[in-house]
């Protein structure tokens, strides 16, 4: 008998076997119709053999009658080793789905033979090449330290913000297509701008293609052929860029490689940069990871030799990094300079420089990591809080007059009269980018505020308008979330605020204060990036009201290897990661007891396989389980527990042995595994 295995696209984590169809032969990497159950699906060729049917009912414990592959797929192109290795590999270290995740390697839609005219605006402008940048000494001796010539290696750039690293990946990308390969490059979606797209086409004119979610599904199909037809050689993208089936790939590049965005939450939940060095991996290529504040598991690979570090400790044409002054907000009362018209969450010192920059038609950006006007609405009289009815969360004030959760998009009208006591009226606590707006408004009624956050700026055409206004000059003061803190570069910024810097310290995950640090770090980045040698450099005022946290006693001193230091030695006795590889299992139901119930068995699972087998198991811990930290969201309580262990083959076979055999997962229950996961919440 002629056998194919077949990864379906269906939630089965292995592949099934079929008959050869006598009509045609199929192999390796072919895409195939086959029949499941009793419907049509696509699927994936993993091998053809020869075998016996007795050997297959052996396999299969009973007598088994096999289908045929149906048909061949002729719309997709056939994928290739090494790129189909490196999704087998994608498939087993996540434990997913592989048909599901072979599936990830093709466009949304059909390929388009007639084109139709668009409204949107080109996914890649037409701009004329810009003569190149003299190299500074650090970044001539990083290009030339980096060979694409010598096979796999993974390089770390560590640079200062404003230290030129973009640049650097220009030049490394012109070697590749000298040596006519293909390059990838890939950023966090937020850091995805016109800006920088612009830099590679001003340098590689129509030889780039752009992959991220805000395009349309006929854009990304339509990029997507463009780089397999081999349009085009450079892909830039979001990390699901590096599902498309680039051949001859001779440079990788993961910049802000440090971005937690590069690790997708939904479904596969796969790591963009780890599945970037496999790839390259599988690719004998130099792969590149850059950042101004590394992750704290590149920065210790890079520190025992595995990768090799490039640092860049200056700025380009030595531009002096700004200086960051702390203020403390606990002393803020008894000021006796401030003012009576500044609002409460502002400083007097970060006021009285706004109002200098401003007068000197320099431009401002504040940083808050919350949205609305408000994070809380209580009565003073009863004590009642506005919460979700379907999450363990309080709802936001926005706009002054609708209440939203920002989990479920639950939305109510706000009521000044307390619904519990109805004689109490609800009080805003708290602060988000509205309120900020709105206050500012009064504070500077002459100058142009705009405000950047998933409210306001919902799509890549309201993004590109923002950084347009912000490059001409158009904006006096930026108001935003994370996302004006990242690879944006306005030269007219001179000063940087970063409101409520310690909300994110305390919360319950053993990433906060890194994630902390890098925010502040990447923010402050943004001041002063083009001052010349006879102006004063850009300034950073970071307000908080724990001032000592080492996230802000580091930051302040730019001094990003002393925060890495500091922050592994608090992490070694914990073996949190990246001492140790981590594994979480998520159980989600509508009902608590269920939940609870399954989170509990699991457990007794981990128990039973480290007992049976501790040859294997016996170094791996298992924590919990426990409520996560958000117990409940859109209505479903989530419980967790977490596996630790050195090693991640390990970790993967006991939870691929816990979740083998699905039956015992009641119904209306989730269980998600999520390998090497970023955040706990």
């Amino acid at each position: 008998m002629n056998v194919v295995k077949v990864a379906v696209d269906a939630p089965l984590l292995d592949p099934l076997t079929y008959l050869q169809n006598s009509d045609f032969t199929v192999s390796r990497g072919d895409v195939v119709n086959v029949t499941l159950g009793n419907r049509n699906v696509k699927g994936f060729v993993l091998s053809a053999f020869t075998t016996t049917q007795e050997e297959i009912n052996k396999e299969f414990g009973k007598e088994v009658k096999l289908k045929p592959v149906a048909s061949i797929n002729e719309e997709w192109i056939k994928l290739k080793d090494p790129y189909l290795t490196w999704l087998e590999w994608v498939a087993e270290y996540y434990i997913h789905p592989i048909g599901q995740v072979m599936n990830l390697a093709f466009p949304p839609l059909a390929k388009q033979t007639k084109t139709r005219a668009s409204k949107r605006p080109p996914v890649i402008p037409n701009l004329a090449p810009k003569p190149k940048p003299e190299l500074t000494p650090e970044q001539k001796k990083c290009v030339e330290s980096i060979s694409l010539n010598s096979g796999f290696k993974t390089h770390l750039i560590h640079g200062v913000t404003g230290s030129g690293k973009t640049e650097i990946y220009l030049r490394l990308f012109e070697q590749c297509l000298e040596k006519k390969q293909k390059g990838m490059f890939l950023l966090p979606e937020i850091s995805l701008t016109p800006q920088l797209v612009n830099r590679f086409v001003e340098r590689f004119g129509d030889q780039v293609a752009v992959l991220h979610s805000q395009l349309t599904d006929r854009e990304r199909t339509n990029q997507w052929w463009e780089i397999i037809q081999g349009e085009k050689n450079i892909l830039i993208g979001a990390r699901s860029a590096l599902f498309c089936p680039v051949d001859n790939i001779g440079l990788i590049v993961v910049d802000e490689e440090h971005e937690t965005s590069f690790k997708q939450d939904e479904k596969l939940k796969y790591n963009g940069r780890d599945c970037a060095i496999m790839l390259a991996k599988h690719n004998n290529c130099a792969v590149i990871l850059g950042s101004a504040t590394p992750s704290l598991e590149s920065w210790k690979n890079a520190s025992e030799n595995k990768y090799q570090l490039h640092s860049l400790v200056s700025r380009v044409a030595d531009r002096p990094l700004p200086e960051v002054t702390i203020t403390d907000m606990r002393l803020e009362k008894e000021n006796s300079e401030r003012k009576s018209i500044i609002p409460f969450w502002l400083s007097t010192e970060l006021f009285n420089r706004m109002t200098v920059s401003l007068a000197n038609n320099e431009q401002v950006a504040l940083l808050l990591n919350r949205r609305g006007m408000a994070q809380v609405v209580f009565c003073p009289s009863c004590g009642y809080t506005a919460d979700c009815p379907n999450c363990d969360i309080s709802l936001t004030l926005h706009a002054r007059h609708h209440l939203v959760c920002h989990y479920c998009d639950y939305h109510q009208n706000f009521e000044v009269k307390c619904p519990d006591c109805s004689e109490g009226e609800l009080t805003p606590l708290g602060l988000g980018t509205e309120r900020v707006e709105e206050d500012l408004k009064t504070l500077f009624p002459d100058k142009r505020i705009a405000r950047a956050d998933r409210d306001e700026i919902t799509n890549r055409v309201e993004m590109e308008e923002l950084i347009n206004n912000m490059e001409q000059g158009e904006i006096d003061i930026l108001i935003g979330t994370q996302m004006i803190a990242k690879g944006l570069d306005f030269p007219k910024l001179k000063l940087v605020g970063l409101l409520l810097a310690d909300v994110g310290f305390n919360l319950p995950d053993f990433r906060s204060s890194e994630k902390s640090f890098q925010l502040i770090t990447q923010m402050a980045g943004r001041a002063g990036r083009h001052v010349t040698g006879d102006e004063s450099p850009g300034s950073v005022v970071i307000q908080a009201y724990n001032t000592e946290h080492e996230s802000l006693q580091f930051a302040q001193k730019h001094d990003y290897v002393g925060f890495a230091e500091h922050e592994l030695l608090n992490r070694s006795p914990l073996k949190y990661p990246p001492f140790q590889k981590m594994l979480s299992f998520r159980v989600t139901s509508m009902s608590q007891e269920k939940s609870q119930t399954t989170a509990k068995y699991i457990l007794a699972r981990a128990q039973a396989l480290k007992e049976k087998y501790p040859q294997f198991y016996s170094q791996i811990e298992v924590l919990g389980p426990a409520a996560s930290p958000l117990s409940r969201l859109k209505n479903q309580y989530r419980y967790h527990l977490i596996l630790k262990g050195t090693k991640a083959v390990e970790l993967n076979q006991l939870a691929r042995q816990i979740i083998s055999d699905e039956k015992w997962i009641p119904a209306q229950v989730k269980v998600l595994v999520d390998v090497d996961p970023m955040s706990l919440l």
